[in-house]
């Protein structure tokens, strides 16, 4: 499902963000990302999601060379292929709930109808249906939390990217969402989570990978 191949990356003049990273993860595995603050994490993740190129080596998600795409080609693919769960949620205020998950879809060309059919269903099934009309500044730090997992599955991606999905939220919201992942693991949903919850990472993951000034670190299987 994913194949990284001494994946280089680096910023002006300063060391590389990423040295050497060769990695591989089957589809309906998950892989914990975890090392310090500045360990390449967030690079990994922006290459993964097409955001980014690498300076050497190839990223491959599900059969496309992704460090090969036009920004046209990138733009499709994250639509299609991936969802992206950010740590600070990245919900539009203005919307709401449903209007929130159903953007991505809208923006992929699915009907207005349809798009608010599987919203309907994420959202019972993610059990925040009752907050479908309210808006993100009403919700709590776990309810929107939910909302933007529901917004990356809208379009039932190959690859769920996470990036510190855990990191804003106090310890119960912190806990609810742990089990959230969880089920989705069950679902055989391939999930890269960037994180410093070593308690997200001990009990999800099938695979965990330390980053350490930008190199990958004793990988280790977690279960």
């Amino acid at each position: 499902m994913i194949e990284l191949e001494g994946v280089c990356r680096g910023y002006g003049a300063g060391p590389p963000a990423l040295q050497d990273v060769t990695l591989r993860l089957a589809r309906g595995e998950t892989l914990a990302v975890v090392g310090p603050s500045g360990s390449g994490k967030s690079t990994l993740i922006n290459l993964l999601a097409g955001l980014d190129r690498p300076d050497a080596g190839t990223v491959t998600v599900d059969g496309i060379r992704v460090d090969s795409l036009s920004e046209a080609a990138s733009a499709r693919y994250r639509r299609s292929r991936v969802g992206l769960v950010f740590q600070f949620f990245n919900l539009l205020d203005d919307l709401t709930v449903t209007d929130n998950v159903t953007l991505p879809a809208t923006l992929a060309g699915m009907a207005r109808t349809t798009a608010r059919r599987r919203a309907a269903e994420l959202l019972e099934r993610l059990g925040i249906n009752r907050l479908a009309q309210s808006y993100p500044g009403r919700l709590s730090g776990g309810e929107r939390q939910r909302v933007g997992v529901a917004r990356a599955l809208i379009n039932r991606p190959a690859l769920l990217l996470a990036d510190e999905p855990t990191g804003a939220l106090d310890s119960a919201a912190a806990a609810d969402v742990r089990g959230l992942f969880a089920d989705l693991h069950a679902e055989d949903q391939t999930i890269v989570l960037v994180t410093h919850d070593l308690t997200l990472a001990g009990t999800l993951a099938t695979h965990t990978v330390k980053l350490l000034d930008g190199r990958t670190v004793a990988p280790e299987v977690t279960e």
